[in-house]
């Protein structure tokens, strides 16, 4: 007990000791160069630590030349430094060092040397000409070596696997303050691609060439192997893929050996599920992401929902060759009840999709036959006025692209996807009526600040046919809905009858913005305005909804809970809740 006052005094001390250090302050230039003193000079390392008066005073005299040094990878050479020191308590020390930082130095020549050869390459290129671009600038040694690196890394990426950087070097005359840049490559010689070999595939020979965007014997492309990986990912049939080049020097060529892991064969997904749209259901899916060795794969779906009821099924033939080509076969039975319409049709799928240039491209034959009413209001009965029926049959070709981008699948911060079909029928042989039709949805997300997105969309679409009355609800145009004019029910805009129901329209043009502001991470609010309207000929009146929106990025993806209402419409009113839960893009 006898040292329980002494514990007590050290106790109390503590907090003294915890403020004991040097408070340093930068005044006389701001961010990056502030920054650049505060890390340069040794006596900001003693902050929280006690310090001495003679090691205090030592690192204060130290500290000019610190501050030069620290400013001369930014060019300047000049710099000038006054400082006082002040001893603010027993331990405490107050530092201030004001920095008159003086004329930049500037890079006046630059002189770049590589092969001819590699000077072809556009990559290589763009990447030697920004290096040229210094020419002029203040001296930044850190904007130097990016730009002197970004050429060894593009000279790497295109096959010049043994390129050397023999000269860099930066010569600073401080009389006139200026800098002359020289820099020189030997690139010797381009590496081709070699084999490929496949290790851990459950499949067939051969059959994982036709993901290989690359011939055996090409020049290298280190896009090429990111693009391999990214293929083979997509195919959805492995847990793990390692693309791994393996670079022989004295043939000058790169292997590339890929090690994979089968994913899980089956994979069974169910749920409920709720949307505006269709209201509160339940999905449930299987899939076998390959049937045999060939790499066949089949996928079965069931949606029983307020509002819509569907069972679909997909098999897909894998076909040889590089663009992923395959063949596809489905039906797709559907139970259709909206505001406006309801429909049962079955539907008959047979078509072929590869890659094209980049983007998906899809050609093949659809044939739909069921019942259909449009007109409704509500759940009235069948038989009330105004209601139209119909029985159609249609057998039409369909050819589609699309194409998506996005920098990062959970949250686009920057991206776009656009899609465009065009259907038609051969006559009216196999079909109720003649029908052609084209339509266009695009989409681009673009994150202008680190917690603000900028989103717009837009829809188009026109139809030619001889009979418009015989199109089932899912070959007409409506509008309104969460994906579409928000302020109206789904499919609640559209060309009316003369009981001035909705039947939907042969065109339609519908636009929308979106700002979205983030408070965190994964939660955020949303203004919107949409316009747009489905239309006979030209008669485009535009319907006008805005309002606004939560979101919130949760474990299963976004989900956007909007609230918006129609803007100077006399025949709507009020407000509608529209739910969604999926990706961006």
């Amino acid at each position: 007990m006898r040292h329980f006052p002494c514990l007590i005094a050290l106790l109390l001390l503590l907090p003294l000791a915890a403020q004991a250090g040097v408070r340093l302050t930068v005044k006389g230039v701001d961010d990056p160069l502030k920054t650049a003193v505060q890390s340069g000079v040794a006596i900001s390392q003693y902050a929280n630590r006690p310090v001495s008066e003679a090691q205090v005073r030592r690192l204060y005299d130290e500290a000019p030349a610190e501050v030069r040094a620290a400013l001369e990878p930014y060019g300047y050479y000049e710099a000038s430094v006054q400082g006082t020191l002040t001893q603010a308590g027993a331990d405490d020390w107050r530092v201030t060092l004001t920095v008159k930082p003086g004329e930049p130095v500037r890079i006046t020549q630059v002189r770049v040397k590589l092969d001819e050869a590699a000077l072809k390459i556009a990559p290589i290129r763009r990447a030697e000409r920004a290096v040229e671009r210094l020419k002029g600038a203040v001296l930044n040694h850190g904007a130097y070596e990016k730009a002197r690196d970004d050429v060894s890394a593009a000279l790497t990426a295109n096959g010049f696997l043994g390129a050397r950087l023999v000269t860099h070097k930066v010569a600073v005359t401080r009389a006139d303050r200026s800098a002359v840049v020289e820099l020189a490559w030997l690139a010797g010689p381009r590496y081709r691609f070699g084999k490929v070999e496949f290790k851990g595939s459950q499949f067939d020979p051969g059959f994982l060439d036709r993901y290989v965007p690359f011939h055996r014997g090409e020049y290298f492309d280190q896009a090429d192997l990111l693009v391999l990986q990214e293929a083979l990912n997509g195919a959805d049939y492995f847990s793990v893929v390692n693309v791994l080049p393996n670079v022989d020097d004295g043939d000058r060529t790169v292997d590339v050996d890929v090690q994979l892991q089968p994913a899980k064969r089956s994979v069974y997904t169910g749920g409920p599920f709720f949307g505006t749209d269709t209201g509160v259901g339940v999905r449930v899916g299987v899939e076998r992401r390959w049937i045999n060795s060939r790499g066949h794969k089949w996928k079965n779906e069931l949606v029983l929902a307020q509002r819509l009821k569907t069972l679909s099924t997909l098999y897909t033939i894998p076909l040889p060759g590089s663009a992923q080509r395959s063949l596809n076969f489905g039906a797709n039975f559907r139970d259709a009840n909206t505001v406006t319409s309801q429909s049962r049709t079955l539907e008959l799928v047979g078509n072929e999709t590869e890659l094209w240039h980049g983007w998906t491209r899809t050609v093949g034959a659809h044939a739909v036959i069921g019942t259909f009413t449009v007109g409704k209001r509500g759940n009235e009965p069948d038989n009330a006025p105004g209601i139209e029926h119909g029985r159609s049959k249609l057998v039409f070709a369909e050819a589609s692209l699309s194409r998506k981008h996005g920098d990062n699948p959970t949250f686009v911060r920057h991206g776009w996807s656009l899609s465009v079909y065009a259907r038609s029928t051969a006559g009216t042989l196999l079909s109720s009526t003649r029908f052609s039709q084209l339509a266009a949805d695009a989409k681009w997300i673009d994150a202008f600040s680190r917690r603000d997105r900028l989103i717009l969309r837009a829809s188009a679409g026109i139809t030619s046919t001889g009979d418009f009355s015989a199109l089932p609800p899912q070959l007409r145009f409506f509008a309104g809905g969460d994906r579409s004019v928000r302020g109206y029910g789904y499919q609640a805009i559209g060309p009316r009858n003369s009981f001035d129901r909705v039947i939907g329209g042969r065109n339609l043009l519908v636009a929308s913005t979106e700002v979205e502001h983030y408070f965190t991470r994964n939660w955020g609010m949303a203004a919107f305005v949409d316009a747009g309207n489905a239309f006979n000929g030209t008669d485009y009146r535009p319907r006008i909804g805005a309002g606004l929106g939560v979101r919130w990025l949760s474990p299963v993806g976004m989900i956007r809970v909007d609230v918006g209402t129609p803007i100077h419409d006399d025949h709507a009113h009020g407000i509608q809740l529209h739910v969604v839960i999926g990706p961006d893009l």
